[in-house]
């Protein structure tokens, strides 16, 4: 393999993952733009390295070009598992589980020169994560799970008024923490809810800020 060849490969895997990082990133996931980068690069250097240990060892019938490699689809699942995260009644990073695996079979892809899977792959994988994800907010899936962080007195009237703004919008709260925190030496609380909703997320906000008392709103 020459050297220009070799720069090809591992510039096309940074290109193709960046891109599906750089997705991950928008909607501020725990594995961006960095960790896709990282993850499709180092893939396609293991199967680089693959490839290269066959061209030296080509003769000698234990040497298989795909052993070293496919200990990769096996060890991203232990990357994949540190980005799923369980709060209470929702799950979330499957999504960026999935991406990073796919990212990985990507970099494979690129490292053995298959350039026209790694390409398609990365099309439709983009396709998945900006389109369906609107498609099953708008068509399929309406029982959204989000969490909204308030920071007020926390007292039964900002409550009240809380629960109106959103049973104004028709949003369910399915679990409610309340926490106190002492800055500056005046008591605040933090309200932390657990909403089932898929819609007016801006509207939300703009209402609950306007309520006497509190001091912040944003989803999580």
């Amino acid at each position: 393999m020459t050297n220009l060849q070799l720069i090809i490969r591992l510039c096309l895997a940074v290109a193709l993952s960046g891109i599906i990082g750089f997705e991950r990133e928008l909607h501020g996931r725990i594995a961006g733009l960095r960790t896709h980068v990282l993850v499709g690069l180092g893939s396609c250097l293991i199967m680089l390295t693959s490839i290269e240990i066959y061209n030296i060892y080509r003769f000698s019938a234990s040497v298989d070009p795909s052993r070293i490699a496919a200990q990769v689809v096996s060890g991203i699942g232990f990357l994949g598992a540190g980005t799923i995260l369980r709060s209470r009644a929702s799950i979330r990073g499957l999504t960026t589980a999935a991406s990073l695996w796919t990212v990985a079979g990507m970099g494979l892809a690129v490292g053995c020169g298959f350039y026209r899977g790694a390409i398609i792959t990365a099309i439709l994988a983009l396709f998945s994560l900006f389109f369906l994800n609107k498609i099953e907010r708008t068509y399929l899936r309406r029982d959204w799970y989000r969490t909204l962080d308030v920071i007020g007195l926390g007292n039964a009237d900002e409550l009240k008024n809380i629960r109106e703004v959103l049973d104004a919008y028709k949003t369910e709260i399915r679990d409610i923490e309340l926490k106190k925190i002492e800055p500056n030496s005046e008591i605040l609380t933090v309200m932390n809810l657990k909403l089932l909703t898929d819609r007016d997320d801006d509207n939300i906000i703009h209402d609950i800020l306007h309520i006497k008392g509190i001091k912040s709103a944003r989803w999580e």
